[in-house]
């Protein structure tokens, strides 16, 4: 087992990016691994033996995570993007082309630096990059090409396709993780003919029927998440327009196929709304959803000729088994986002974005919350590979102000804080949750805690005991002022001028008449009295 000093954090800034050590942390401040390196962009491989470099002169350095040493260096002009194998063994670069006779994929070698295997794609989309699909174990690759995914053999490209098979109008393909046991394809809908989902088994020979299919209509788009062990898959199926009118943000189902063919339908969600987020915990046993709508909605009188109404639907999160059951209702509250502890029963329900940033800290298997805090203007978050922490981070260009790194314990109590004038990436390096041992501190507290006492983020966030902790950890730390965009300024405004006039309708007719009396009418009511008094005084002269 290895230490906790073995965690690691990328943090990338203007200058470049930097690896610190911990935590935890000595004197309160992270030690400097490696110096500030320029860079545009960094990225860990998902092993985290090797790190991805990308320089603003269109070179990729690739280092070694062990020695913080560079290793290889590859110049691509015009590159768009590029990415690393699953183990850092294979490097996959983009360029822009404007003809297909340039091939502009490439596919290359990390310990040679020679390019194995090209292709030309035409563009770059989420769905479509990386182009080139790995397992985790690098044992199987694969590519969506024009009706069909083509399969290669990983440890050698000089052979090039091996099989393939064919699925007319695919538009989306994700290939199990660990191990690589299975593909997904997604067909989207076409004259009449609905969307469906088809599951394959990897191998040459068994690959002419799919072992699971889902079929469904209304679906715009999908996401594909598979569980480790390759077991069961997840489809978030959204639409961009919900025709029963109950979501200004369209409709969403989540189904779960399994490759046994014991399940293929929708999850039983007890609320209705959009899905915010679906997760599967490190294990693959369990899946965790935030679904059910936060809605504000204000409807003015003025345009619509109604009351001024204001609705607010908190989300749910469920935790369901692999058989689709649930297992524990995690309660409701202000909340998009699903953090699963890698050591095992512990997850984080949070609510970024849009949302305050509250976040509540469970243990699932015992029903108990361990406690809440808030995180306000996060835009990413993850647990430590050792499960001990979690780090949230404020960068840019999503927020331009305020950003930071807050890292947490377990339980949601603030361990460290650090701001910046400007952040663009905090990553914790990855590390096998294997290597560490349990959390024996984490139980202890556990059963140290006083969960009768702890409220419903989601129903008081405000009183929560949590924050006020937070705060006078960092009693210097001034709460950042909450975005105000321009269009709610001027509704603010609209309303006041509604809720006035609900206030005018209210009063007598006599307080109507005076209030509704302009400036330009009490001139004129002050001149008619003036022309009387002038009259009366002319006619007692004569």
């Amino acid at each position: 087992m290895d230490s906790v000093s073995s965690l690691e954090i990328l943090v990338r800034a203007p200058e470049g990016f930097s690896l610190w050590r911990g935590p935890p942390f000595n004197n309160g401040q992270p030690a400097v691994k490696l110096e500030k390196v320029s860079c545009t962009n960094a990225k860990f491989s998902e092993d985290g033996s090797r790190l991805m470099v990308i320089k603003s002169d269109s070179t990729v350095s690739i280092y070694d995570c062990s020695s913080s040493k560079e290793i290889r260096s590859i110049t691509v002009p015009n590159m768009g993007a590029a990415t690393m194998s699953p183990c850092g063994t294979y490097i996959q670069t983009f360029q822009k082309s404007s003809t297909p006779q340039e091939k502009n994929v490439i596919l290359w070698k990390t310990e040679s630096g020679a390019p194995v295997y090209q292709h030309f794609q035409k563009n770059m989309t989420k769905t479509t990059w990386p182009s080139v699909r790995f397992s985790s174990d690098e044992a199987i690759a694969c590519r969506m090409a024009t009706n069909e995914i083509q399969f290669f053999d990983a440890r050698d490209f000089s052979k090039g396709i091996i099989y393939r098979v064919r699925i007319p109008g695919i538009a989306a393909v994700e290939l199990s993780k660990a191990p690589g046991s299975h593909v997904a394809a997604y067909v989207p809908e076409s004259k009449g003919i609905p969307a469906s989902i088809q599951i394959f088994a990897c191998g040459e020979n068994s690959m002419s029927q799919p072992v699971a299919r889902r079929s469904f209509f209304r679906c715009s788009t999908v996401q594909l998440s598979w569980n480790c062990g390759s077991t069961g898959l997840l489809v978030l199926v959204q639409a961009d327009v919900d025709k029963t009118n109950q979501s200004y943000y369209g409709e969403s189902k989540l189904n779960y196929l399994t490759t046994n063919g014991m399940h293929e339908g929708l999850v039983p969600l007890s609320k209705e709304g959009p899905v915010h987020d679906v997760q599967w915990s490190y294990s693959g046993s369990e899946f965790a959803v935030v679904y059910g709508c936060i809605l504000i909605c204000l409807i003015i009188r003025k345009f619509f000729k109604q009351k001024p109404l204001q609705k607010v639907m908190p989300a749910k999160a469920t935790v369901f088994d692999k058989k689709c059951n649930p297992l524990v209702e995690l309660g409701t509250g202000p909340y998009n986002t699903i953090r699963w502890n890698p050591k095992g029963k512990f997850l984080c329900l949070a609510g970024f974005g849009n949302l305050p940033g509250d976040m509540a800290f469970w243990d699932y298997k015992e029903k108990k919350q361990l406690g809440t805090t808030r995180a306000e203007c996060s835009v990413s978050s993850e647990w430590s590979p050792d499960g001990r922490y979690f780090m949230t981070a404020t960068t840019a260009p999503r927020l331009q102000i305020d950003n930071g790194i807050k890292i947490f314990h377990h339980n949601g109590s603030l361990y460290f804080k650090m701001m910046f004038d400007k952040l663009y990436q905090a990553d914790w390096k990855p590390e096998s949750p294997d290597r560490f041992g349990e959390i024996a501190e984490l139980a202890k507290s556990i059963d140290a805690l006083k969960v009768g006492e702890t409220k419903q983020q989601g129903q008081e966030p405000k009183s929560s005991p949590a924050p006020k902790k937070a705060s006078s950890a960092n009693p210097s730390t001034q709460k950042p002022a909450a975005y105000r965009p321009p269009h709610a300024k001027a509704a603010a405004a609209i309303q006041a001028e509604v809720y006035s006039e609900e206030a005018l309708q209210s009063k007598s007719p006599a307080q109507k008449v005076k209030r509704e009396m302009s400036k330009n009418a009490a001139r004129n009511k002050k001149k008619r009295e003036k022309q009387r008094e002038k009259k009366a005084a002319a006619n007692d002269v004569n």
